[in-house]
């Protein structure tokens, strides 16, 4: 069984006709603009809003029209995946390098759908380095106050390079022993010069929709009780 590819075609049925949809970033949420793709060749109408320029690039490929935001007031949905998810529906994400951009469409969004395969759901958030997009002028200062928050920052890498976000920033990993209070960090976080944004993600998911220990597709909806489909 491909979790992603169904978890990711799963996210299409709570698009609706008509809807600004935000289109994530990834290899899961990959399969929902596939899918998405094929529905509008067929007539069906939407307008994406994508959260990075390899989104942008396959949207356009499958030939979902394209919005920004000048040209919006809201946004219906924003569909995206994950690197982890806990039990609270928090979330660590930017391991694809798009998560300021990602946080924005999301929070714009009525409605925030995570898909995420089974292997993403965890009981504590942390296993995971939490990506932070950092401004390159003095981001080893930067580092150094990550240190002082309890974090072991490392300077993600392409090809022996910074990796460079579509936003021009660099992303520093971040492993923590312990992340017992992701909503104290994230504030933390985003209170150091130099921080653009974190990948935590609290209080932000509407749905998460992965897989149970049976392969069953499950959608956890946020002060509702679990609902298997």
């Amino acid at each position: 069984m491909n979790e992603k590819k169904e978890v990711g075609e799963k996210a299409v049925d709570f698009v609706k006709e008509g809807m600004v949809v935000g289109l994530g970033t990834g290899t899961t949420v990959l399969y929902t603009i596939s899918k998405l793709g094929k529905l509008v060749q067929q007539g069906f109408y939407i307008k994406g809003i994508p959260t990075s320029k390899q989104t942008e690039k396959l949207a356009i490929e499958v030939g979902i029209p394209l919005v920004s935001f000048n040209e919006i007031d809201h946004i219906d949905l924003a569909i995206d995946g994950a690197d982890e998810v806990n039990r609270e529906l928090d979330l660590i994400k930017g391991g694809g390098g798009a998560l300021l951009r990602e946080k924005i469409i999301a929070k714009a969004a009525k409605n925030f759908i995570v898909v995420a395969d089974s292997q993403k759901v965890v009981n504590q958030l942390g296993s995971f380095p939490l990506p932070v997009e950092v401004v390159p002028f003095g981001f080893e200062m930067t580092m150094k106050h990550i240190r002082e928050l309890g974090g072991s920052p490392k300077l993600r890498q392409k090809n022996e390079l910074p990796y460079i976000t579509d936003n021009g920033n660099y992303i520093i990993d971040c492993v923590f022993s312990e992340l017992k209070f992701p909503e104290y960090l994230e504030k933390r976080f985003n209170m150091i010069p130099g921080v653009v944004d974190n990948g935590l993600f609290i209080g932000m998911a509407d749905i998460v929709i992965t897989l149970d220990r049976d392969k069953n597709i499950t959608i956890y909806k946020r002060g509702q009780d679990l609902i298997s489909t």
